[in-house]
Parts: structure tokens; sequence; C-alpha cells
């Protein structure tokens, strides 16, 4: 009777043991369940560990064979007692990027692989197209506002505004005041560049955005040597 315990003994330990077998796939070592990620900020890398399947109460990611990504998370509220849960998206694998689409915030982003074995995932945030295309589009507006701001608001009778930008259902993004002292041929074929670009970007990206429509100043007033708008 005593040998017969020990065999059953024996046998359910060996089937825990081969129910908690990482399950790795040689031809393809990103797919199965990573977790206890470290994010090493010298680097700009985040290393993961290959586990049997994702942890109940812990982050971690998973990539399954038939393109589909699961992120376990507790979401963007890091104040305990945290809840976690997992959000569903999609993977491609390109050289040795990984373009993940998701069905929450962010729902688009890459990853960079920099190293990858049994054991370990490392890798490293780049941008999507669509982030580079802002990107483009930031560095125009910063030149706008670059130049807008070159000059102090002293007499407003010197200041002037233009619409600038267009959202996704139409109309101006906003206002923004400039002065006359500045270059203002070049100031507005920027503004016009910038409106033009944001336009193009809306309809590649399929942006969406309210159509409310923002209110137009009806003077300038010099604050601090700022220009204030007046509605």
């Amino acid at each position: 009777m005593k040998r017969l315990y020990v065999l059953i003994l024996f046998i359910i330990i060996s089937s825990c043991q081969k129910n908690d077998e990482v399950d790795i796939n040689p031809e393809n070592l990103l797919l199965g369940s990573w977790t206890n990620s470290v994010y090493n900020q010298d680097t700009e890398t985040t290393t993961f560990e290959r586990v049997y399947k994702l942890p109940d109460e812990q982050y971690g990611v998973l990539f399954e064979r038939d393109g589909n990504f699961i992120t376990r998370t507790s979401g963007w509220c890091g104040t305990p007692p945290l809840t976690f849960y997992n959000t569903k998206g999609s993977f491609l694998l390109e050289n040795k990027i990984i373009k993940v689409t998701s069905q929450e915030f962010p729902f688009s982003f890459n990853w960079e692989i920099v190293s990858l074995d049994e054991k370990k995932l490392v890798i490293r945030r780049t941008l999507t197209d669509q982030e580079k295309d802002y990107q483009k589009l930031m560095v125009l507006f910063s030149e706008i506002e670059t130049l807008a701001n070159s000059v102090s608001c002293v007499n407003s009778n010197d200041w002037n505004f233009i619409g600038y930008g267009t959202k996704a259902c139409g109309g101006f993004q906003g206002y923004i005041a400039y002065s006359n002292k500045i270059n203002v041929s070049d100031f507005l074929e920027k503004v016009i560049t910038y409106t033009k670009e944001e336009d193009a970007y809306n309809k590649k990206w399929n942006i969406f955005s309210n159509c409310s429509i923002p209110m137009k100043p009806v003077e300038i007033n010099c604050v601090n040597g700022f220009p204030v708008f007046k509605y």
C-alpha cells in the first residue's frame, strides 16, 4: 500500500512538472508569455523573462501563434489595490521590429528586439510611422511658435492673429498671435504649410476629433510682454 501511495504521488508531481513546462517554438522564439519586466534607463531597454503563462497579479505580455497579442495590465492607475486584466491586440514581426496594435491606449506602438533567446527578451521602444509623422508636425509648429514669441508684446496695435491647423472634421485648431515686426511673409507661409500638413496627417491616419469651433478673438491686449486674446 505504501508503494502505491508513493507511485501515485510520483505521477502527480510528474504531471504538474509537465504542465508547467514552458513551450518554446524554436522557429519563433518570440512566441509565448513574458513577464518580470525590468527597465534600464541607461540603455532605454526593457528586459522580460519567459514564463509558463501570464501571471495573475503582474504585468506581462503574450505573443500567440495566430498573431494575437495579449497584455496583462492594471491600466494607468498605480494606486493599490491594483486590479489586473487582459487587453487584446495583434502583432506583426518584421525583421527585428514588433509592430503592435492594441484595443487600449497606446493603440499602436513598435518594439525593437535588442536580443532574444529561450529565457529573455530585450526590447527598445521605437517610433511608429504615425508617431514619426506627428513629430514632423510638431517641428513645424515649434518653428511657428518660435517666430511668434520672438518679439515682446508692447503695443497691441503692432499685433495681429491668424487661424492655424485643421481639425479632422474641419475648422481651425486655434488662433495664434504674431507681431508685424517679425518676417510676416515667412511666418504666414509656415502657418499655411503646417495647416496643409496637419490636414494630410488627419486623412492619412484617419484621425478623429471633436467638431467644436474655437472662438475667434476680437482683439489683442499686451500683458506683461505677452499677447493675450480678448473674446
